[in-house]
């Protein structure tokens, strides 16, 4: 176990000094909080315009251009097709596959979104993509996303070598993306008897649909999310009135024992801080390898933006699935 930014693990205390803020982070969270609190109430408006909205880059995070050699494919799910959007490298030899889920509290977000970032990784690690459009709440509640999701894992790993290289598997994701990783390795644990994803990487997800103390506490403050946003996403995404501290919804509370070695990166600006460092020890606990990025100041999913502090936890996402990949092929 070990941590980017600290000796001791999950985090040294220090990393919550507001004195290691860096004053670009500062200025860079001001400007969020400035911009999101001139702008109208998020709930003022419905699911569909929300989505409107943010596809016409007037979300939280900034839109950048698709990417002109990103393809989309359909793969068979339970009872509806599934379509993965596909980024693969062009200036290396392709040498495995990460799995990818998007964020946006269930009800929002594309795969398209995270191109920017995604062909970042793919030439950095020769990692090709595979990003899940699974379908959104509140018209698929729970556990209709889950469903996609393990489905696209369950293909993958049975008929996925027919299209990638999956000699090395990652999976991953941001956000809501996060905690459906989260749950699809759970859900092929335990029904597939299916052990076989080599690493993930897990970003600033939400990790108990209840709310841990960070989330309740966080108030009103538009850094990115507030309490009520992810409190009113987890009500869309859970309409049958499921136990919040169930295993299947919240993986906080699940046996995390079998799981892959796992890098949790969130930054301490972020309402989901309790989540990522509640889960990184419980991941540590049940004895799978755990590492931590936990970066001072950081908003939520600071990652998605143009700054030198999302350049450095990029590195360290690419830095560790490229141990991952050395690793599993130098292994004896």
């Amino acid at each position: 176990m070990k941590s980017a930014n600290a000796d001791t693990f999950p985090a040294d205390m220090r990393l919550f000094d507001e004195a290691l803020i860096h004053p670009d982070v500062r200025r860079h969270n001001d400007q969020i909080v400035q911009r999101l609190s001139a702008g109208p109430e998020l709930w003022d408006y419905t699911v569909p315009q929300i989505r409107t909205s943010r596809a016409k880059g007037r979300g939280s995070f900034p839109l950048f251009p698709p990417d002109p050699l990103a393809v989309e494919m359909e793969i068979p799910g339970g009872d509806n097709a599934i379509t993965v959007r596909i980024i693969r490298p062009t200036t290396r030899t392709e040498r495995g596959t990460y799995l990818h889920f998007h964020g946006g509290g269930w009800i929002m977000g594309t795969p398209a979104e995270n191109d920017n970032r995604l062909r970042r990784l793919v030439e950095n690690t020769g990692l090709a993509t595979v990003s899940v459009d699974y379908r959104l709440a509140p018209e698929t509640p729970f556990p209709g996303a889950v469903d996609d999701c393990a489905a696209a894992a369950h293909w993958l790993l049975d008929n996925g070598g027919n299209y990638f290289n999956t000699s090395f598997l990652a999976i991953g994701g941001e956000s809501a993306g996060a905690h459906l990783a989260a749950l699809t390795l759970l859900r092929l644990r335990d029904t597939y008897g299916s052990t076989q994803f080599d690493a993930a990487n897990l970003v600033a997800g939400c990790y108990d649909l209840g709310g841990t103390p960070s989330v309740r506490n966080w108030g009103t403050e538009r850094l990115i999310l507030r309490t009520i946003d992810v409190m009113t996403f987890c009500e869309l995404f859970l309409q049958n009135n499921e136990d919040r501290r169930d295993p299947a919804v919240s993986p906080l509370f699940a046996e995390l024992n079998g799981l892959p070695p796992a890098l949790f990166s969130c930054g301490t600006k972020d309402l989901l801080i309790d989540d990522t460092l509640f889960m990184a020890i419980l991941w540590a606990q049940a004895g799978n390898e755990t590492e931590t990025g936990i970066f001072p100041g950081g908003c939520h999913v600071f990652q998605s933006f143009d700054t030198v502090q999302a350049k450095a936890s990029l590195a360290q996402i690419e830095a560790f699935l490229e141990g991952m990949i050395i690793r599993k092929f130098n292994a004896p």
